[in-house]
């Protein structure tokens, strides 16, 4: 991933905190049948030293087949973006030299992945995933809450997937590169767009707006 240096983010527990947050990464490998990409839910396994995601792929999938015949994959995690308009540049008004861009936060995960038909470890897998996900809802929907039989037919349906990760690289790019005045105009005019909240307070923590 092409990263410059003031938009590289290498810190581990801010790359882990995007991908729980945004956790449907694109799972992209070059195997048997070419290029082939996929959307799954991924979990992190193993605490705040976590060193391996968790998944799971329809069996009916084909990719699980390529995954089990490679021995590397890539899974890209997208958080916040905005599109990024020069009429918020204070530049704008004093040089007219100024471009559209798109900010953005994303992290690249590479691994080793495992296929797995181990029907014990996809129970662990699908209960872990559904509790961190309903946990915090009023009424948290547990797997044992549908038939066991309905549960086991499921399970039948899926093929699990480990990926050990061997490279992790993230990249915020969030107006860093431009002025403070520019970067002042960024935050306000993404304040003022109702989707583009959660970029705004990333311009503001990585470009120092509004401290003193």
């Amino acid at each position: 991933m092409y990263s410059p240096p003031h938009f590289r983010e290498d810190r581990r527990d801010v790359q882990f905190a995007l991908i729980r947050k945004h956790p449907l990464g694109l799972l992209i490998t070059g195997g048997p049948e070419g290029l082939m990409a996929n959307p799954l839910p991924f979990m992190l396994h193993g605490g705040e030293d976590s060193t391996v995601l968790w998944g799971h792929l329809a069996r009916a999938n084909q990719h699980w087949k390529d995954l089990a015949a490679v021995g590397e994959c890539l899974v890209v995690f997208q958080g916040p973006q905005a599109y990024v308009t020069p009429s918020w540049y204070e530049t704008k008004q004093e040089t007219g030299k100024v471009v559209p861009t798109w900010n953005y936060a994303m992290v690249q995960v590479w691994g080793r992945p495992r296929v797995i038909e181990d029907k014990d470890w996809l129970h662990q897998q699908i209960r872990a995933i559904t509790d961190l996900r309903e946990r915090e809802r009023a009424s948290p929907w547990r797997v044992t809450d549908a038939p066991d039989d309905y549960i086991a037919s499921q399970v039948k349906g899926i093929i699990g997937l480990e990926i050990e990760i061997t490279k992790i690289e993230g990249k915020w790019k969030v107006s860093q590169n431009r002025p403070e005045a520019d970067r002042a105009g960024v935050f306000q005019g993404l304040q003022a767009e109702d989707k583009a909240h959660a970029m705004a307070a990333l311009v503001a923590q990585y470009g120092g707006v509004g401290k003193s």
